[in-house]
């Protein structure tokens, strides 16, 4: 964590003293955004809430496509609850860490089924 904060630091730093120098050249703000992806996605962790990441990063990942993909399969694309097709993947419970769920916890539902569990009559 801490080490984190100081990366943030040391890149308002670095940002103040382009804008001091006018500004980084477009090639150079290219290859520095390239060398810190990494980065952008454990800061925007740390900044955003728990829920934002989940729909706004983890449910747009490849990893939680690939994840959906197996269980509506495994279910032969059917809700586990009414047997209509499946068209969603439920959560029977959430893991600690988002996107470290077992499959076993996610099942195939379909819409309706899906809003009922979630209470979004």
């Amino acid at each position: 964590m801490i080490a984190i904060l100081l990366l943030v630091i040391l890149a308002v730093i670095v940002s103040i003293v382009n804008l001091a120098k006018g500004g980084m050249n477009q090639k150079r703000h290219s290859n520095y955004n390239k060398d810190n992806e990494f980065l952008s996605d454990t800061l925007m962790r740390q900044f955003k809430s728990r829920r934002d990441y989940y729909r706004e990063v983890y449910l747009k990942s490849d990893a939680w496509k690939r994840k959906r993909y197996i269980v509506l399969k495994r279910d032969n694309w059917r809700c586990v609850y009414c047997g209509e097709r499946a068209t969603q993947v439920h959560h029977k419970k959430y893991a600690k860490n988002i996107g470290k769920e077992p499959i076993e916890w996610l099942v195939s539902i379909c819409k309706p089924c899906h809003n009922n569990k979630h209470l979004l009559k």
